[in-house]
């Protein structure tokens, strides 16, 4: 069993559960939600793409735990569904709380 693509999918579908169930998909509608997207990812990309390169890996996956699908560069694709997962579920909270405490 792939530890880490069955984590990172459980996380994904909780955060967008949530989602859904707080506040019906609202953030999905939301530029700053897309924005945020893109600038954690090109982020990502760079540092991630560094961490993982496979001529001189700083970090190394097991086969055992990923499904051994990397893209681009040699990044796990589960580094972008967990990345997904943390921004969405963030952004949730944030703007459940801030609805709740806006005077």
């Amino acid at each position: 069993m792939h530890a880490y693509t069955v984590g990172s999918i459980i996380a994904a579908m909780f955060a967008i559960s949530l989602e859904l169930l707080l506040d019906k998909g609202k953030l999905y509608r939301e530029l700053s939600f897309w924005i945020s997207l893109v600038i954690i990812f090109f982020f990502q990309i760079l540092v991630d793409g560094y961490l993982t390169k496979l001529s001189s890996p700083v970090v190394i996956y097991s086969i055992h735990h990923f499904s051994g699908f990397r893209f681009p560069l040699s990044i796990p694709i589960e580094d972008f569904i967990y990345g997904f997962a943390m921004i969405q579920l963030t952004m949730t909270i944030w703007n459940r709380l801030k609805q709740r405490y806006q005077v």
